[in-house]
């Protein structure tokens, strides 16, 4: 039997793990959305979750403050297990007073923060807050500072992601943004710097809360958040199936898997995926299904610059990350959003040591005044910098065309691809043929008698010379020419032959990549 101090700790920490309070917590799942105790129960190894902070309070005394008594400060913060390994997290507490952030709730945050740095274990933070403690004032800005800052220093240190699964604005915004991946919910989940009320103001501009910053927003037009989830259940199996992927610091490898599917695995399919004319489109998804673990893939920002496709998939079981160009979008060229979005990939690959696979199929980069007004040379800068600067295992495979400056781009040997392998289709030149023959046999073809013709000619010429592999293969610019359907062995054997891999690069404070 418990002594009577024993029984008041039992009492208070019901009480306190009732947050809100029953009405706040009915109002919560009218909603459509679960407490944050309830989403910590969901994502968690079943009985592994250790709370820490339960007994935390404000100390705010303004604005009859000094007469609240809220539940954990709004923010429930502790450790687990996620398929047997260890993560932090943090979930706000929409029921108590909206899940807004004051001092101690953030102070909460950012040490959950800094235990996983200090152990080396993913930190997940899940957000659904009406923004800062508006009374505590510039004292919740500070806490947001802190958390920002912790976020700045574990980037590339531990996996860090967020959850958007309520509401998230103005400032509260920086967070998710600075970390890995963020996950948000449809229908509930909404980021946005000023919302809809303010922008009428200012602007005049009438908007939605969903349509200014809703799943759909951030995953297909702005890009900032990288999977878009049907409801809480989806999102938080798609959580434990990312860290899946991913090792649990800096230092370690992720984790690898038995695999059943032999890498010595031919498919003859590969031989005819891609049509012989080479402007006619297919689906890379296609490839990439034929080439990983049981045809398996988890694909990041589906729904953003579609004309290229960024991914995990498992080859014998570890994780690598694929970078691949997507012919039926855009005829695969790459352009601003593109280049941004495979440089945050393979910058985080890197980061956390997971081997890079790259796709190629490109003609170049977007012709067009609003590519190159909108910075072009900048952002593609990008994927040049984030390729030159990776150290982690790099395989390349040349699957059609490999043209101008995209070929140098998409993982060349001279970006640093430590193996090259082309298809016996493929095209690797300065640019398409038809061009080339206008500049190279333009002199030629307007003499001729029947131009067309003698265009033509000219045209066969230079691609039997100039547009295949075996020129780049004959500088050791490309490995090896192989069937498509020995892809997958190969990439194998190559993966396995780069375990050892070590890079050497001149001591910096950090480069300078073009932002």
């Amino acid at each position: 039997m418990a002594t009577k101090k024993q029984q008041e700790m039992l009492d208070r920490k019901k009480a306190l793990m009732q947050g809100g309070g029953e009405k706040a917590i009915a109002r919560q799942h009218s909603l459509g959305k679960y407490t944050a105790r309830e989403r910590i129960e969901k994502f968690f190894d079943e009985g592994t979750f250790t709370e820490t902070g339960l007994f935390v309070k404000h100390r705010c005394t303004n604005f009859g403050m000094e007469k609240k008594d809220l539940a954990g400060d709004g923010v429930v913060t502790g450790y687990g297990k996620v398929n047997g390994r260890l993560v932090y997290a943090a979930a706000q507490d929409f029921t108590v007073v909206g899940g807004s952030l004051g001092e101690m709730h953030a102070s909460k945050i950012a040490a959950a923060q800094e235990a996983a740095m200090k152990v080396g274990a993913p930190m997940v933070c899940i957000n659904d807050s009406g923004g800062a403690r508006i009374q505590e004032g510039v004292d919740a800005l500070s806490g947001y500072g802190r958390i920002f800052y912790n976020n700045t220093i574990a980037s590339g240190v531990i996996p860090q992601i967020s959850v958007i699964m309520g509401p998230c604005a103005g400032g509260a915004v920086y967070s998710p943004a600075i970390t890995d991946f963020i996950f948000m919910v449809q229908g509930t989940g909404q980021m946005y710097i000023t919302g809809p009320n303010v922008i009428k103001t200012v602007t005049g501009e009438e908007v939605t809360g969903e349509a200014l910053g809703g799943a759909d927003a951030h995953n297909r037009i702005s890009g900032v958040a990288h999977f878009s989830c049907a409801n809480e259940d989806e999102c938080l199996n798609q959580i434990r199936e990312l860290l899946s992927y991913l090792p649990s610091n800096h230092l370690d490898a992720a984790p690898s898997y038995e695999c059943s599917d032999p890498v010595t695995r031919a498919d003859e399919a590969l031989d005819s995926l891609v049509p012989e004319n080479p402007n006619r489109p297919y689906d890379v998804k296609d490839i990439i299904e034929k080439i990983a673990d049981n045809g398996y893939f988890l694909e990041v920002q589906e729904a953003y610059a579609r004309n290229i496709v960024t991914c995990f998939i498992r080859i014998n079981g570890e994780s690598v990350g694929v970078i691949a160009n997507q012919p039926k979008v855009n005829a695969g060229c790459l352009d601003i959003n593109a280049a941004d979005k495979a440089a945050r990939f393979i910058r985080t690959c890197d980061c956390f040591n997971i081997p890079l696979l790259t796709l190629e199929d490109t003609p170049g980069f977007l012709p067009g005044t609003a590519q190159e007004h909108g910075g072009i040379i900048r952002h593609g800068a990008k994927l040049l910098y984030a390729y030159s600067e990776a150290s982690v295992p790099m395989v390349t495979v040349i699957m059609r065309k490999a043209y101008g400056g995209a070929y140098i781009g998409m993982c060349s040997k001279h970006l640093g691809s430590d193996i090259v392998y082309a298809w016996p289709d493929s095209e690797i030149a300065v640019m398409g043929g038809d061009g080339a023959a206008n500049i190279i046999f333009a002199k030629e073809i307007k003499a001729a008698e029947d131009p067309a013709a003698k265009r033509a000619e000219k045209l066969a010429e230079y691609q039997q010379m100039a547009m295949n592999p075996y020129v780049a293969a004959a500088r050791g610019y490309v490995d090896d020419v192989i069937m498509p359907h020995d892809t997958r062995r190969a990439i194998a054997g190559a993966f396995e032959s780069l375990k050892g891999k070590q890079v050497y690069k001149p001591r910096k404070k950090h480069g300078n990549i073009p932002l």
